[in-house]
């Protein structure tokens, strides 16, 4: 198996006829799927999403891939192939659509639906082409068929893509559900034609690759609902990913069942489950779905409240109705029910959450102590089976962290695909396939660009480490005035500190110090403010240091007079 090494440099040309595979983001984390294909000169690109920041990443609302490497060679794309709707897929598109508007989109009615309607908010008209399952595109020099899979948003693709240089087929995220609610399977049929084909390079989900056996039916939930649906005296709150269809159908289902009403909050629940009604990928009887104003006619055993923030979101509705900062006030009885999966990185924010709802007396019911719901993705039993389906020439494990994508490459090994035909890349290598055999050329940039309010990749790593030093140690600043021709201090130093822990009536003590320093500085001859700042920064710091172990963000201003 050969993998990527940190001294990796950028990769040469691609020799004539040869493929190059590069993953921008998805591989050593579980988001951010963006993977550019290169042939004769032109790109094309299989998704383009985000990834949620974690507690270490203060301030930061999305993460997106890094866009450097093919930013000058945005006229060179052919196309955006989106896998399927979720926001990991496709939360990157308006980023990349700001830099070249006119860039075809090309996936599914429902895909395409949900990415125009985020587009909306950005003033972006994009060039789309649908496509379903079975039908076969001409992209630039890549043929792309589409190949039906099943996931837990409908109207999932892979895509085969043909080059002379080969056929790759990038599974998107998949499992092979044989009951699932749509009726709609993984096409193995299609798969196993391929594999007589020929499959050169196969890029498969590696995000349950470490769990055993089958991933369970999505139609084993009702069960578990309708018991938690029956069992619930007053308001029942449902939590989850605002683009998963088919779980808020079987709510629904549940809802009609006892003779609730349901009511979406939120705007991206409001917009996606508009959009699934009106395309007809959500089946709601007539009446079931009400006004959230509605709802305060209704009594409370009758009423469904759906929304977001299974993951511990700080401003998703549930974590604002957990804080007591939503219109909607969790009372002794109601039931909350998480039906998501956690993701890697989010179980303290969600614990969070589930504290939070507890104190004011709700039922929390969660993958934890019942079974609500069931992933998304195959597990190890299902891509066992699909690879000796496809019988690929060459593999690539994407999707996961490294875990996953080590466990899913010896899968692959264990069905017969030689070790040196494995590849177990990371963002940023690219992997040429040149003579039906794929290896590791080189690496490009691939880093974290962060998304903050308004701002797009102004934010760096730098800034976060100074937001994570304020919110763990806090701020002193220090304010002096010196005469600007003989460097006495004429005014100060005046000594503040925010969230240190420390009384500044405690700086007595390293004020005579501060003033030392500087007096002393003066007779030497130092009197640029800069370099008196950094006297006062290194002083202080070290009081703090030796007296309280600790390392706050020390902000030193040195003024002329």
């Amino acid at each position: 198996m050969s993998h990527p090494h940190p001294e990796l440099g950028p990769p040469p040309p691609l020799p004539e006829g040869g493929l190059r595979v590069t993953p921008l983001g998805g591989l050593g984390e579980i988001g951010r799927n963006m993977t550019v294909f290169e042939y004769g000169g032109r790109l094309l690109i299989v998704d383009c999403g985000v990834l949620f920041p974690e507690e270490e990443q203060p301030g930061i609302d999305l993460i997106l891939p890094d866009f450097s490497s093919i930013r000058d060679r945005l006229d060179d794309i052919e196309g955006i192939v989106l896998t399927h709707g979720h926001e990991d897929h496709i939360g990157g598109v308006p980023y990349l659509l700001r830099e070249k508007p006119d860039i075809p989109l090309i996936g599914s009615k429902l895909t395409l639906a949900l990415i125009e309607a985020k587009l909306q908010e950005h003033r972006i008209r994009p060039y789309t082409l649908q496509v379903a399952e079975g039908n076969r595109e001409r992209v630039g020099p890549f043929d792309c068929e589409f190949i039906a899979v099943n996931h837990s948003i409908p109207d999932a693709l892979a895509v085969a893509i043909r080059t002379p240089a080969g056929m790759v087929v990038h599974t998107g995220d998949f499992k092979m559900d044989q009951l699932p609610l749509d009726n709609r399977l993984t096409d193995l049929h299609a798969f196993a034609r391929l594999s007589e084909e020929g499959i050169d390079l196969l890029l498969t989900d590696s995000t349950n690759a470490e769990v055993p056996g089958f991933t369970p039916h999505e139609r084993d939930i009702s069960g578990v609902l309708r018991q938690v649906f029956a069992g619930a005296r007053k308001r029942i709150i449902v939590a989850s990913f605002a683009s998963h269809v088919h779980r808020i159908q079987q709510i629904l289902d549940a809802a009609y069942e006892y003779g609730r009403r349901v009511a979406f909050v939120g705007r991206s629940m409001v917009r996606n489950m508009g959009i699934a009604r009106d395309l007809g990928y959500l089946k709601v009887p007539p009446g079931l779905v009400v006004d959230v104003k509605a709802l305060d006619d209704l009594p409370d055993h009758e009423v469904v409240l759906v929304c977001t923030g299974s993951q511990g979101e700080p401003m998703a509705a549930l974590s604002r109705m957990a804080n007591r900062d939503h219109q909607i006030r969790i009372v002794e009885g109601d039931t909350v029910i998480l039906a998501s999966s956690l993701i890697p990185g989010n179980e303290n924010a969600v614990y969070r959450v589930i504290n939070g709802l507890t104190r004011w007396g709700a039922n929390v019911v969660h993958k934890g102590n019942a079974k609500v719901h069931v992933s998304g993705h195959a597990s190890a039993g299902e891509l066992l089976y699909f690879y000796n389906i496809c019988r690929p020439r060459n593999l690539m494990p994407v999707h996961g962290e490294w875990r996953h994508l080590r466990a899913n490459a010896e899968l692959g090994a264990m069905t017969g695909v030689p070790h040196d035909r494995i590849v177990i890349a990371e963002d940023g290598v690219a992997v040429d396939l040149i003579e039906g055999k794929a290896r590791i050329s080189g690496k490009v940039q691939a880093g974290y660009v962060y998304v903050d309010g308004l701002s797009v990749g102004d934010v760096g790593e730098p800034a976060l480490k100074d937001r994570k030093i304020l919110g763990d140690e806090g701020i002193i600043s220090v304010f002096v005035v010196i005469d600007a021709s003989t460097g006495k201090i004429t005014g100060g130093p005046h000594i503040q500190a925010r969230g240190s822990g420390i009384e500044d009536s405690a700086f007595g003590d390293v004020i005579p110090r501060i003033t030392d320093v500087l007096e002393r500085s003066a007779q030497d001859g130092v009197v640029e403010p800069h370099q008196m700042q950094q006297l006062v920064r290194r002083t202080l710091g070290k009081w703090v240091s030796d007296t309280y172990r600790r390392r706050p963000m020390i902000l030193p201003v040195v003024v002329e007079v």
